[in-house]
């Protein structure tokens, strides 16, 4: 699949987002008007520079409010794009992108659209250029792909045929599966866009909204199935108009946007060959057939088994490990060759870092997930351009395979064992002497803050690269604003990630003032926090107006209602069961939480998740 982007989806100057475009391994590019328009390049230095760079030069965009229009506005228009044109011969170009008229139409006749149409192809052939008109979803007259394809038909001329982008298409709910039927030689260009489903006027969703592959809501794999299926072999380029990625780092954008298009790559054939487009023969298995776009898959991995261990890393430890000394953990020793320590409670495991910037407070640093084959799911993270994270090791070590999330964060790919064990944990010496098997207990969530310009890209990397779910988002309140929530995870739940964007005032300083936390399943929430406390444990003060809202809510039991509040527990229940919780202090930007699920709960306590945050702040500005 060769793939582009259209340097409207970037920050910076045409030469920066042309040099960020051929880092991050594109085949070609869409010149935005606007970009050349206030570019210091000439033309013919554009020329050169894509050329140097090994750019091509796909598409010039966009034409507007060409037809529909009177006999003297059709004048104005024809020597407007007899200019383009001309200009397109000085860049090297040979596609133009035509939107259907938005702003000047005011003939709706399709006959007239198709005259004037085809006055234009025949000035672009003169040119050597060819017109890829689009329907906008907002056009004025012609809103619908079918509609635009129905104008090329009627033209019938060798340089007119029309361009499908994914927003405009699926944004109106219109059906894909006639693009099947458009003649392939038609189909001069595929613009794709991911969006979030939002209720709001469609040119506003088009202008601000728009996201990369995978990083909203829209079926692209099966709108890219229709146009292989089509038998069209051209660009498929990004066409994404975003504000966060307009104000981001224009290589990292660019990086972000080829995973997306790798990733959609994989998808589109995985909806290829779950779809077949006729019945097999009785008796045989449907073939897969071969399309003149060859679609490029990835090495397949399963979905994370469960998380190996969790992370913090401080340059003062002692906070930390008093705390998960008074939560029940285990001391187990330090590592022989690294300045780490392991702490454990039953299957939850935590990598205490000592290795921190003289006076870094504590932060989560890295996560281990548990996968089939860890070098297969590392090879599968780097096609999708994730940075690989390498640790020293010495003989006789784990060699864990280490990514970096967007966030920083360095993820570890783990070998699974069926029992739940981690053969790494013999690299630490003895620890403390334990008296028992201790409680039972597993990571059941980890929850991390991600700045404001990464979070769509997060959603993609854990997605793609760690084939977690995403969730619908949700919108929790706080005494700082709305915060965004969005939950990742496996399909058995036995990983949970929640992706927390912090609130615009906090969003510069999030790894500092904005909490992230490890979330611990155990059997016995009530007999866990008993004895935290009375090894002196520090929790989260729950308000009293909480236990009162509690008991109208639900109507408690007057002696468990009496329990929650002695011991700072907070309390959820829906129709499939009930949820326990409580929250320690905050060291640095880290806190843990202790949970218990009872029956078939799912949820994380969203109820409570403005009490929290009410407190958190108190506590930070009291500080």
């Amino acid at each position: 699949m060769r793939t582009g982007i259209a340097t409207v989806c970037l920050s910076g100057t045409l030469k920066e987002k042309m040099q960020a475009c051929a880092i991050a391994g594109f085949d070609g590019i869409e010149i935005f008007e606007q970009d050349l328009v206030t570019s210091s390049l000439s033309p013919e230095e554009v020329r050169k520079m894509a050329a140097d760079l090994g750019l091509g030069l796909d598409l010039y965009q966009p034409f507007r409010d060409f037809d529909g229009v009177t006999p003297d506005l059709l004048k104005a228009n024809l020597k407007r794009a007899e200019a383009k044109f001309n200009l397109m011969e000085r860049l090297g170009m040979d596609t133009i992108l035509v939107c259907s008229n938005v702003a000047t139409a005011t003939i709706d006749d399709d006959q007239l659209r198709a005259e004037q149409l085809a006055e234009l192809a025949a000035l672009a052939g003169d040119h050597g250029v060819k017109v890829a008109y689009e329907a906008l979803a907002w056009g004025k007259y012609v809103n619908d792909y079918e509609h635009a394809y129905r104008l090329v038909e009627m033209v019938d001329h060798p340089n007119l045929g029309t361009c499908l982008d994914s927003f405009h298409i699926l944004s109106r709910d219109w059906d894909t599966a006639p693009i099947e039927d458009i003649d392939a030689e038609k189909i001069f260009f595929v613009q794709v866009a991911d969006a979030p489903k939002l209720s709001m006027d469609v040119l506003s969703w088009s202008r601000h909204y728009r996201v990369f592959p995978g990083e909203g809501q829209f079926e692209l794999a099966k709108f890219m199935g229709h146009v292989v299926r089509a038998g069209y072999t051209g660009p498929v380029s990004l066409e994404v108009f975003n504000d966060v990625f307009r104000q981001s780092d224009v290589e990292r954008t660019a990086v972000d946007a080829m995973r997306s298009l790798i990733w959609l790559e994989e998808q589109s054939a995985k909806w290829l060959a779950s779809t077949p487009t006729a019945a097999a023969p009785e008796g045989k298995a449907a073939t897969r057939r071969r399309y003149p776009m060859e679609l490029a898959t990835l090495p397949k991995v399963n979905e994370p088994a469960g998380f190996n261990f969790a992370e913090v890393k401080a340059d003062d430890t002692a906070q930390l490990e008093k705390l998960l000394g008074q939560l029940g953990f285990e001391f187990e020793g330090r590592h022989r060759t690294k300045d780490v320590q392991l702490w454990t409670m039953g299957q939850a495991r935590v990598i205490i870092n000592e290795q921190a910037p003289h006076h870094a407070e504590p932060a989560i640093a890295a996560l281990g997930f548990d996968v089939d084959s860890p070098v297969l799911a590392s090879a599968r993270a780097q096609q999708l351009k994730a940075p690989v994270v390498a640790r020293k090791v010495q003989a006789d070590e784990e060699v864990f395979q280490g990514i970096s999330a967007p966030d920083s964060t360095e993820i570890f790919l783990c070998q699974g064992s069926p029992d739940g064990t981690a053969a790494w944990t013999h690299e630490f010496g003895e620890g403390l002497e334990h008296a028992g098997a201790g409680q039972t207990a597993v990571i059941d969530h980890v929850n991390l803050a991600q700045p404001w310009q990464h979070f769509d890209e997060a959603v993609l990397f854990y997605t793609s690269a760690l084939a977690l779910e995403p969730q619908p988002f949700a919108e929790v309140p706080s005494p700082s604003g709305l915060v965004r929530s969005q939950v990742m995870q496996t399909g058995n739940k036995a990983v949970r990630l929640v992706l927390n964007l912090a609130p615009a005032q906090q969003a510069e300083k999030a790894r500092k003032t904005y909490q992230e936390h490890i979330a611990f399943a155990v059997d016995d929430l009530v007999a866990t926090a008993r004895s935290a406390r009375d090894r002196g444990l520090e929790f989260l003060q729950i308000p009293a107006n909480y236990y009162e809202d509690l008991d109208a809510r639900f109507d408690l039991e007057p002696g468990f209602l009496a329990t929650l509040k002695e011991l700072n527990l907070l309390y959820d229940r829906d129709a499939s069961g009930e949820f326990l919780h409580f929250y320690t202090a905050t060291v640095g930007s880290v806190f843990f939480e202790m949970v218990e699920r009872r029956g078939n709960y799912d949820g994380y306590g969203a109820p409570n998740a403005p009490v929290r945050h009410a407190v958190q702040y108190d506590s930070l500005h009291r500080a």
